[in-house]
């Protein structure tokens, strides 16, 4: 079973869980405000993803912008970034589905539709 991380306020996800449903896959649903991923989990999506860790951050949320990260970014290091992610849910790109050897970053349905 996959692991749907979401916020379930974000629009986004919203159309990504309709689409899980209508699908029927079964997931586990985990709300990324509530349950922050640890660098751990972080790490481990980055590397199975084979996506650069940029791909991982929420760009286009309140708290990127606020924060400044646009301009930022460039100058941590991979670890600086990991950190910084595992500090607060709002900070990372979602939705995110967990499965034992993939990790999708984002709603992208015909990505989706051909991994699950």
């Amino acid at each position: 079973m996959i692991e749907f991380i979401c916020y379930p306020k974000c629009t986004t996800c919203q159309k990504a869980k309709k689409w899980l449903d209508d699908n029927k896959v079964e997931y586990n649903l985990r709300d990324i405000k509530i349950e922050n991923p640890s660098i751990d989990e972080l790490c481990n999506w980055h590397k199975v993803s084979g996506l650069p860790l940029k791909k991982f951050f929420n760009t286009s949320g309140l708290l990127y912008k606020s924060m400044e990260l646009k301009d930022k970014l460039p100058n941590m290091s991979e670890e600086e970034q990991l950190n910084l992610l595992a500090t607060n849910g709002m900070l990372v790109k979602r939705p995110l589905v967990i499965g034992r050897d993939f990790v999708l970053v984002g709603f992208k349905e015909a990505e989706w539709k051909e991994r699950l």
